[in-house]
């Protein structure tokens, strides 16, 4: 192959790798989040069934800086972070910070698990339903786990998509307090 038609060929490569980047650039401002003020109203606006069996409104901690976290006991990272969750719960609670746990998952493994762990904040089971309702509040690719969290106002501060580390929890937390 001449020279030539090496530098055509990369030219070629070069321009779609640019017109790529182009596209996924405006796919991704397509996909931007919803308003942190709206979103923090559609999370206290929800309501979903607890552990047991009574029905959980969001708005029960308004005024509180809120961390909601979407996970399933199925998923290997959620329970990673859910630890963490327990020790910044205790750490944190007399400072208005309150965690509750959304498990996409069925109840009767969920109840076992959280004893076994000793999950000391509320959790809150939902199905596919809650999968749409967490993707309407940034996790556009339903990826558990999935973090929210609300300042004291109700506005919706941290969207965090995936694993949510001790270290990045606690810089995202201090300013809330």
């Amino acid at each position: 192959m001449s020279r030539a038609w090496q530098a055509l060929l990369a030219g070629v490569f070069a321009t779609a790798c640019a017109a790529a980047g182009v596209f996924f650039y405006q796919w991704r401002l397509s996909e931007a989040l919803p308003d942190p003020a709206e979103a923090g109203r559609m999370v206290l606006a929800a309501k979903l069934m607890g552990i047991d069996d009574k029905l959980q409104p969001f708005e029960q901690w308004r005024g509180k800086v809120l961390v909601v976290n979407f996970w399933a006991t199925w998923c290997a990272p959620c329970r990673e972070e859910i630890p963490g969750f327990i020790q910044f719960q205790q750490r944190y609670q007399a400072n208005g910070v309150q965690f509750v746990g959304v498990a996409i998952d069925q109840k009767e493994r969920v109840s076992p698990y959280a004893r076994e762990m000793g999950i000391n904040y509320p959790l809150l089971v939902g199905g596919l339903e809650t999968m749409e309702f967490a993707r309407q509040l940034g996790d556009r690719h339903s990826v558990l786990p999935f973090t929210l969290i609300l300042d004291r106002a109700g506005n919706v501060k941290t969207v965090q998509v995936g694993l949510l580390r001790p270290e990045k929890l606690e810089i995202l937390l201090k300013p809330l307090l």
